[in-house]
């Protein structure tokens, strides 16, 4: 599934419709991974989730904090950016694992850096720029990463704010 966003306000309104989309697990933690260039528009993105999940105050890039965790009414939601890591052992040292409770939500930037130490994503998401605005691309994996773009294809607003939906 693919969008063309014209400009941030359509990057933020993906990620809260990513955010009315997500098929909560009760088993596991979802798990998404976020691809692009930087300024592609990841941390906007996840910016529009968050807030339309209801997490309080800014929401900042993690570059130089690593992670950052987000309390809402429907979950924890854990936003972490590899952009400085050199690899898989720093993944480990950053307690990951601790954050793979069920319910909650996995935010990962840069997981290219992360290596095989990553868990797996639930939904890959990469932001590229595209004619003067960003194309993303989205790609279920397993259960819920499906689910969740079946759900986000049904969703009427996502569809009639970001009209290039393929």
């Amino acid at each position: 599934m693919s969008f063309e966003l014209r400009d941030a306000a359509a990057t933020l309104e993906l990620g809260a419709a990513l955010a009315g989309s997500w098929p909560q697990a009760t088993r596991a933690c979802t798990v998404v991974h976020l691809h692009g260039e930087l300024g592609a528009g990841k941390t906007t993105c996840v910016r529009g989730l968050l807030q339309a999940l209801g997490a309080a105050g800014p929401v900042r890039s993690p570059t130089y904090t690593l992670v950052e965790t987000y309390p809402t009414s429907r979950a924890t939601c854990v936003h972490v950016d590899l952009y400085r890591l050199q690899g898989g052992s720093d993944v480990f040292e950053l307690g990951l694992r601790d954050y793979l409770l069920p319910g909650q939500l996995l935010l990962i930037e840069w997981p290219e850096r992360g290596g095989s130490s990553l868990p797996a994503a639930d939904l890959e998401m990469a932001l590229d720029y595209a004619d003067g605005g960003r194309r993303a691309r989205l790609l279920g994996r397993g259960e819920i990463g499906k689910r969740w773009l079946e759900d986000l294809a049904s969703n009427s607003r996502i569809i009639s704010y970001l009209p290039n939906l393929t």
